[in-house]
């Protein structure tokens, strides 16, 4: 099995910066491409930048220009830096993607508990 665990939230003032953590541990060959995700309170998940194992990226055109991922192989851990913080940043944050374990399946974990980021005006 492959477990998540995200670090770094906390609460900021608007137009601060945060720097998230996804560790990724467990029965893992490979990681492969990977997203942060947030949830604010009565809206859905939302995929708000993505990073393939190539080093690709994509962002959601609200965090454009604010957001950078990155990650480490090595350590099995994907980074999100947050410049430039807003109010309607403020959410649940996440991390997930796709792995091959080391009987060599390809598979995506559970969700793990996410990291809050409050941003206050």
């Amino acid at each position: 099995q492959v477990q998540l665990v995200e670090s770094g939230g906390g609460l900021v003032q608007a137009g601060g910066s945060l720097r998230l953590s996804c560790a990724a541990s467990g029965s893992i060959f490979s990681m492969n491409a990977m997203g942060w995700y947030r949830q604010a309170p009565g809206k859905q998940r939302e995929l708000v930048a993505s990073i393939t194992s190539g080093g690709s990226t994509n962002y959601a055109d609200s965090v454009k220009g604010r957001f950078t991922i990155s990650r480490d192989n090595a350590k099995n851990t994907v980074y999100l830096q947050m410049n430039s913080l807003k109010v309607e940043d403020t959410a649940v944050y996440f991390c997930n993607g796709q792995f091959v374990d080391t009987y060599y399946r390809s598979m995506t974990p559970s969700w793990g508990q996410g990291t809050q980021v409050t941003v206050s005006s």
